[in-house]
């Protein structure tokens, strides 16, 4: 009998103890190339910081992943049951063409952010590499299921709107969580706590995903533990958006909704683990949007940012965004258990979070220099 915790806890240590090494190898690096990120008018530090620690990130999950599904395939010839049921199968068909397309989206999003830490490249540019990645996902068979086949007869209908609604779900995501790298630990922080929400939504279900996400949790960390206040390394918009792509990844990947799940709302599990950047993105897209500014253009009216112009220190408003997301993460997995009824009273009680966060943000605002509604 396999004891798939066993296997949960050596992806996670083994990639946060490779995520500490490499972090600490790229910082060097960094350093040595000059690949720093600089104060600005709307930067948090006083001093140039070394980027390129979604390399760690990047390198840490891949080269785990990767490297443990070669060892497994010689092992899959001696005809493993257990292989198989919780591994090869769970993708269905096409196995190796889905986790080609899983990697390649990874790899585009990666490189994507990798020339925009070290050339600034236009919006209009990183959008368009996003939404290259997500049609890569979706061409490998990778796509949402929202139980539409009895509505549509399970034709192109349902191929074409679960493929759109699967792209603009990755593209959002990743920009969300780009958008929410804005302060010392705070992006990795939430990666880490959204990736455990999901991680325990989907236990004991899909272990692939939950291997996954054990490896992604482990290599976020590694690299948290030299990001946290004051950041001695940036994981820069490589890092970001790799980040918010493996967890949209895995929530497509995920299954919420199955025959013992009480109620159908329990898809919205994934939304509810990642409200925090999408409620930030949703937030600072608006300011901009209602002061007649570029959605695109960047600057200090973040979730974190609007809590330090209150009265924060920086730590606090990280430490305060962490349990917004940590009480969202519970959500989430209470989802998952509860009927239709339970669901709407658990998302009833998230967007009465959110909706006391923004009152709170409103009521601060007149007192405050700079906070802008």
């Amino acid at each position: 009998m396999i004891n798939w915790y066993l296997i949960y806890a050596y992806a996670l240590g083994f990639a946060f103890i490779l995520s500490v090494a490499l972090t600490a190898l790229i910082r060097r690096l960094a350093l040595r190339w000059n690949a720093l990120d600089h104060p600005g008018e709307r930067k948090m530090q006083s001093a140039p910081v070394p980027l390129l620690g979604g390399v760690a990130i990047f390198v840490a999950f891949n080269l785990i992943i990767v490297s443990n599904l070669i060892l497994l395939e010689p092992v899959r010839r001696f005809g493993f049951d257990w292989l198989e049921l919780h591994v090869f199968s769970f993708l269905g068909a096409d196995v190796y063409w889905k986790l080609a397309g899983l990697v390649a989206g990874g790899c585009v999003i990666f490189v994507l952010g990798l020339i925009d830490d070290l050339k600034v490249l236009t919006p209009e540019i990183k959008l368009l590499g996003q939404v290259l990645a997500a049609f890569i996902v979706v061409a490998s068979g990778i796509r949402l299921n929202l139980f539409l086949p009895e509505l549509f007869d399970g034709g192109w209908v349902v191929t074409v709107l679960t493929s759109a609604l699967t792209m603009l779900w990755l593209v959002t995501i990743v920009n969300a969580f780009n958008f929410l790298d804005n302060m010392d630990g705070l992006s990795a922080g939430v990666s880490a706590i959204s990736g455990f929400a999901i991680f325990l939504c989907v236990m004991p279900q899909n272990t692939f995903v939950g291997v996954q996400l054990a490896v992604f949790i482990g290599a976020v960390s590694g690299f948290l533990f030299h990001n946290v206040n004051p950041a001695r390394i940036y994981m820069g918009d490589a890092g970001s958006m790799f980040c918010g792509y493996i967890l949209a990844v895995s929530a497509v990947l995920a299954t919420f909704f199955d025959e013992g799940t009480p109620s159908r709302v329990a898809i919205l599990a994934p939304v509810v683990a990642l409200s925090v950047p999408i409620f930030d993105m949703v937030t600072v897209v608006y300011i901009r949007w209602r002061n007649g500014e570029s959605i695109m253009k960047g600057d200090k009216r973040h979730f974190s940012h609007r809590l330090v112009d209150m009265g924060m220190t920086p730590h606090q408003a990280v430490d305060f965004i962490f349990l917004v997301g940590a009480m969202a993460g519970i959500a989430a997995i209470i989802l998952r258990l509860v009927d239709r009824w339970g669901s709407i009273l658990v998302l009833a009680q998230v967007v009465g979070l959110y909706g006391l966060i923004v009152i709170l943000m409103h009521a601060g605002a007149p007192r405050n220099k700079g906070s802008d509604g």
